[in-house]
C-alpha cells in the first residue's frame, strides 16, 4: 500500500493519472481511495479541459453552497457554506476507483484520465491511498 499527496487550490478537477501510472507494475488491479469526505475520485476525459469545467459547473449548480436559499434546510453549516455541499457531492461521486493494470500499464481508454475532484473552496492537502493487488 502506498499513499500520495495532491495539493488543491479550491474546487476543480486535479489530474492524478501520472501518480497512478507510477504505481502500475506488472499485472493486477490498482485501487485508489481518497481519505477525505469532501472530495472524490473520477475517471474522466483528459483531452478537452472544458469537460472538467462543465463538470464542476454542473455539480455547483446541482449542490450549491448553503448560502443559496434552496439549501436552507441544511443544518451542518458551522464549517462554512461549502462544507455540507462538499459532503453531498462526495456522497454522489466515487471515493475509490479500481483500474486494471496489464504489463505495467493502466488499462485506461485513449481519452481517459484519473482525477481528484476537490469540492471545498479553500486549498487542501489530499491523501490518496493506492494498492496494487
Amino acid at each position: 500500500m502506498q499513499t500520495f499527496i495532491t495539493q488543491t487550490n479550491g474546487p476543480g478537477l486535479y489530474e492524478i493519472t501520472a501518480q497512478a501510472r507510477a504505481l502500475a507494475k506488472g499485472n493486477g488491479l490498482l485501487t485508489l481511495f481518497i481519505r477525505h469526505t469532501s472530495a472524490s475520485l473520477l475517471i474522466q476525459e483528459n483531452a478537452d479541459p472544458e469537460v472538467q469545467t462543465d463538470l464542476q459547473a454542473f455539480f455547483h449548480r446541482l449542490v450549491p453552497p448553503t448560502t443559496d436559499p434552496s439549501m436552507a434546510y441544511l443544518t451542518h453549516t458551522y464549517e462554512g457554506p461549502d462544507d455540507m455541499p462538499a459532503h453531498i457531492k462526495a456522497a454522489l461521486l466515487p471515493t475509490f476507483l479500481s483500474i486494471p493494470v496489464h504489463n505495467g500499464q493502466l488499462a485506461l481508454g485513449t481519452w481517459q484520465g484519473i482525477y481528484l475532484f476537490e469540492h471545498r473552496d479553500a486549498p487542501h492537502t489530499r491523501e490518496v491511498v493506492a494498492q496494487l493487488t
